[in-house]
């Protein structure tokens, strides 16, 4: 994970490594697609007091294998993405399912602020989050990903914030 900070904002890329549980990997060959979530949240570190969340950002991508051209579809968007087909999203196509992996664990400077961290005096850091996100599965397998460790996909990280910001 890199945290990148200068004027225009704060700027995030990270290489998640996993590989697809078997289950997983299964269901999204039967045609079940699969949401991943990566979230971060810059915060003010305070001693007396809880943490101060500053801003934050959320990326929701959805993994689907398409049967009939034998092609691993890619949708990422900064909204929770459904089946009503409203919002905007970015879709791409791959051969292959290590290709469409290596898509979903490289996250390439993505902005998680909008601006520069108001008090140059105080201490941030970064907490980044990503997960498989089983409450968008069909019921079924919600149900059968409970207690079940090949369902459980899931890493955290926290960083702190350089002081002075890149150029």
């Amino acid at each position: 994970m890199r945290v990148e900070r200068n004027d225009d904002g704060v700027f995030l890329s990270a290489t998640v490594r996993f590989d697809l549980p078997p289950l997983v990997e299964d269901a999204l060959v039967k045609g079940i697609p699969m949401f991943f979530v990566a979230e971060a949240e810059v915060v003010r570190e305070r001693w007396y007091w809880y943490d101060q969340p500053v801003a934050s950002a959320a990326r929701y991508m959805r993994l689907s294998y398409q049967p009939l051209t034998r092609r691993w579809r890619l949708q990422t968007s900064p909204t929770p993405i459904g089946s009503s087909g409203l919002g905007v999203t970015l879709g791409q196509t791959y051969e292959d399912v290590s290709e469409v992996v290596a898509a979903v664990q490289r996250i390439s400077r993505w902005k998680i602020s909008d601006t520069a961290l108001p008090d140059s005096d105080a201490h941030y850091s970064v907490d980044f989050r990503f997960r498989l996100d089983v409450t968008q599965m069909p019921r079924p397998f919600q149900f059968s990903a409970v207690g079940r460790p090949d369902w459980n996909l899931s890493v955290g990280r926290s960083m702190r914030l350089t002081t002075e910001p890149a150029r």
